[in-house]
């Protein structure tokens, strides 16, 4: 779409296109386009290959081995490689931990961290739901008590991502039960291979692997590894879940799956048909309106605004437009939808793509794609933000 990009934009897509083309290994592509589950080296491998180019993190500070993009060229880079069937980038690392910790971390903390960040060879998960504290981390309960020179934790964290693959772990803690709940809270960097970690899968309603509980029993952590102040964790989660919002729109994966339904209804003739018709034009006017909103904040963004009420705007219609393509997407597979084995998409993973695969990998993603709308603050929590915020209620 004309978006009024500026030439030197232009010119970034194509050169993102070409190498997202020439570079993305046909086999993860494959499993992509087809829904089936990547493993730990399907997204190894393919952001390797974004280190190698330099841009795993490029919008990063060159300073910390990013390339300066601006928030077009990011918006750019993840509408290109999404929609051209690469593996999400997990966001880890790169877009959560990362920022905060050259934004608030220490000159030492920088030196350790970031280099195995944009060189891809330290993996990161993010600990802040609890069993009891999900949207409200507020209410977060696992606890780091100040001994010397280390905190020793104990608690647990749960719905973590990719915690079994992880390395280390970035975690909200309490360490003031006095305090008001959200001044008595700080950030915590934990290497996964303390003693006292334990990790523990959780299977998803689509059968994968990619939850887990993780629990921290009288876990040494050192105080150096505390981001910023004490008791002043709420301000870095904060800014940490800003990004995680902006990142929730997710336009080029929405576009690729409306390429997905197209073509599925086209193979069962429904090309034609009205209320097929009608339906793919309220998601794809959806998709479109998703997008001008997204380029607007890019443009208050690329003005110097920072992300506010826009970004749980995002994050609520982002989720649920995507959530809608995928569930239309399986209701036109009709009664091929109802042939869904999770351990046939196992077995299989690596074989070349099949219909039968294909079918089950759009059901596998319509059951993944009702997690969207819980993480990273649920769309309840989101619709009071900006009841509160924007529309100045309550």
């Amino acid at each position: 779409m004309d978006a009024g990009w500026s030439q030197e934009d232009m010119t970034f897509r194509e050169q993102v296109r070409s190498f997202t083309r020439d570079n993305l290994p046909a086999d993860i592509r494959g499993k992509v386009m087809t829904g089936r589950p990547l493993g730990r080296d399907d997204h190894m491998r393919w952001q390797d290959i974004l280190a190698a180019k330099g841009w795993i993190a490029g919008f990063w500070p060159e300073e910390y081995g990013g390339c300066d993009w601006t928030a077009s060229q990011s918006y750019i880079f993840q509408e290109e490689t999404s929609r051209a069937g690469a593996p999400w980038l997990l966001p880890f690392g790169v877009n959560y931990v990362g920022p905060v910790i050259y934004t608030y971390g220490t000159e030492a903390q920088k030196a350790r961290h970031l280099p195995g960040i944009v060189s891809n060879e330290v993996f990161w998960c993010q600990g802040y739901s609890e069993p009891n504290a999900g949207s409200d981390l507020a209410r977060l309960s696992t606890r780091a008590d100040r001994d010397g020179d280390d905190y020793i934790v104990n608690g647990s964290k749960i719905w973590t991502s990719m915690a079994h693959w992880a390395d280390w772990i970035f975690a909200l803690v309490r360490t003031d039960s006095a305090a008001k709940p959200q001044t008595g809270i700080s950030f915590l960097l934990i290497d996964l291979t303390s003693p006292g970690v334990t990790v523990k899968p959780i299977r998803s309603i689509e059968g994968a692997h990619h939850l887990n509980q993780v629990f921290f029993d009288d876990v040494r952590v050192p105080v150096e590894n505390r981001i910023g102040e004490e008791n002043a964790g709420w301000t870095y989660a904060k800014f940490l879940l800003g990004h995680e919002r902006v990142l929730s729109a997710e336009i080029g994966k929405a576009k690729r799956m409306l390429d997905r339904l197209r073509q599925i209804a086209g193979e069962r003739g429904l090309d034609s048909d009205p209320f097929h018709l009608d339906r793919l034009s309220r998601l794809e006017t959806d998709v479109l309106a998703l997008e001008w909103t997204t380029l607007r904040m890019l443009d208050a963004v690329m003005g110097g605004a920072a992300p506010g009420v826009e970004a749980s705007v995002l994050k609520l219609r982002g989720s649920t437009v995507i959530q809608s393509i995928a569930e239309y997407t399986a209701d036109c597979l009709g009664p091929d939808a109802l042939k869904f084995d999770p351990e046939f998409l196992e077995r299989t993973v690596n074989d070349p793509p099949s219909e039968l695969a294909r079918n089950m990998g759009v059901v596998s993603e319509m059951l993944f794609q009702r997690a969207p709308t819980i993480w990273g603050g649920s769309n309840e929590i989101q619709r009071n933000i900006i009841a509160k915020h924007a529309l100045g209620l309550g």
